[in-house]
C-alpha cells in the first residue's frame, strides 16, 4: 500500500473539510448581517419555526455547494 498517496489524500481531505467549514461560516454570517433582526435570537426565544426552517434550508444549499465545489 502507498502510505504516501495515503496521507496526502486525508490530508487534502482535512483541508478541504476546514475550508469548506469556513466558507460555511462567513456565508452564515454575512446573511445574518444582512437580516435586520438577530436570527438566533428570533428562533430560539420567539421560537420562529419558519425563519428555523429558511435558515436550515440556507445551510444545506450552502453545504451542497460546497461540497460540489470541493468534490469537482
Amino acid at each position: 500500500m502507498n502510505y504516501e498517496l495515503f496521507y496526502k489524500g486525508i490530508a487534502a481531505s482535512l483541508i478541504y473539510s476546514l475550508i469548506g467549514i469556513a466558507v460555511l461560516l462567513l456565508a452564515y454570517w454575512l446573511i445574518e448581517r444582512l437580516t435586520p433582526e438577530q436570527s438566533w435570537q428570533e428562533i430560539v426565544k420567539n421560537k420562529n419555526m419558519a425563519l428555523a426552517i429558511v435558515f436550515a434550508a440556507f445551510i444545506l444549499g450552502i453545504s451542497i455547494i460546497i461540497a460540489a465545489a470541493i468534490h469537482g
